[in-house]
């Protein structure tokens, strides 16, 4: 009789940001499509585990000026507008803040 072998599988989240990304310049129709106001910048953030998102929210505030365009617990999504520099550092602090206090494993700040 041919020995069967069980296989469990088991689903644990890593701690990591995805992806931290600026879109600079973006077209007045972009912003109208996703629903934000029309800025010089929109930063962009996905982060696991989703509830990530609010603490990575807390920190873009705290070091960019930069406006809360949308935050979801679930999906871990993070979106925020605002001048280029404040939305380059919003991001840079998100990411400095998840790597540095939670031990997440950072994105690289990427721009289009």
């Amino acid at each position: 009789m041919a020995e069967k072998i069980r296989q469990i599988h088991e689903y644990v989240p890593g701690k990591q940001a995805t992806l931290a990304h600026m879109i600079a310049h973006p077209s007045p129709e972009l912003c109208r499509q996703i629903g934000v106001d029309d800025s010089g910048a929109i930063g962009l953030m996905t982060i696991t585990p989703g509830e990530g998102a609010i603490i990575a929210a807390d920190a873009a505030e705290k070091t960019g000026d930069v406006r809360l365009e949308f935050v979801d617990r679930f999906t871990g999504c993070l979106v925020f507008t605002g001048d280029v520099a404040s939305v380059d550092s919003a991001l840079r602090g998100a990411t400095r803040a998840l790597a540095e206090i939670l031990g997440f494993d950072p994105a690289p700040v990427t721009r289009t």
